[in-house]
């Protein structure tokens, strides 16, 4: 009886991650409850957090848009959102919409569930429909929060999803946000953003793996350019773009089509 009952529990919890997902892809974020939050947050960020961004200004206002983040915070897409001037979806982990009051304010806020490690299909679907229909999506290639130290290798959905849906890709780095929570207390710290200007990559419907991969690496070397121009700890690796100025990024990318022979992966 015990099974059947985890059984059927896990169900209606599938079934609620589904609902979210669908009302992400046919509904923009709530307008009353985003400007809420935008009045409050984006006051309390600039005064508490000192937040301060540059390069928001290079994002169009409407028409599908992509934005790839370095992951440090719970904090991250509220203070991405306080600074671009328009509804900003996001991906979050499946468990925070585990309680039905949290999924119920982070669905209305834009957020839709991702299965963190896998992938996850319905949610690259998700993505993939708000974009088509001219929404912004933001996601965090590295896949989950990363606390220290330089960033992370990306996973490749960005890639996939700029080539499949044509939507432009702006690079986003964020600086500070990891030193904000405490033990549970809210300190204040100084949280920096920089942007880069969209990257553009001709449209695929059916990128190969490796194709995604090498959009995916176009777009991470941006971020990381930003990431560097904030003072993060640059990458011990090969093959990265260095003394380029980071909000200068390309203006067209068209990486060649190779075997499919990677994994597919998952923002």
């Amino acid at each position: 009886m015990g099974t059947h009952t985890h059984s059927a529990g896990s169900s209606a919890h599938a079934a609620r991650l589904h609902s979210h997902r669908a009302r992400a892809r046919a509904k923009r974020p709530n307008p009353l409850l985003r400007g809420v939050a935008k009045v409050i947050l984006t006051p309390f960020f600039r005064a508490y957090f000192r937040l301060h961004g540059t390069g928001f200004e290079h994002l169009p206002r409407r028409g599908p848009l992509l934005l790839a983040a370095n992951h440090r915070s719970f904090l991250d897409p509220f203070v991405i959102g306080a600074l671009v001037h328009r509804p900003v979806h996001f991906v979050a982990k499946r468990e925070l919409f585990a309680r039905r009051w949290q999924a119920w304010l982070l669905s209305r806020l834009g957020a839709f569930p991702i299965d963190r490690g896998a992938s996850d299909e319905e949610a690259m679907a998700t993505a993939r429909a708000i974009l088509r229909r001219g929404g912004c999506v933001l996601i965090f290639p590295e896949g989950t929060r990363v606390r220290r130290g330089p960033l992370r290798e990306p996973h490749r959905g960005v890639g996939r999803l700029a080539l499949e849906t044509g939507a432009p890709v702006a690079p986003i780095a964020v600086i500070g946000t990891d030193q904000v929570r405490r033990h549970g207390r809210i300190r204040p710290r100084r949280v920096t953003l920089r942007c880069g200007r969209p990257l553009r990559f001709p449209t695929d419907r059916a990128p190969a793996p490796r194709t995604a991969a090498m959009a995916t690496e176009r777009v991470w070397a941006c971020v990381e350019l930003q990431w560097q121009w904030l003072g993060g700890a640059p990458a011990a690796r090969e093959g990265r773009p260095a003394g380029a100025d980071p909000a200068a990024a390309p203006a067209a990318a068209g990486p060649p089509r190779a075997p499919d022979s990677e994994r597919a992966g998952v923002a």
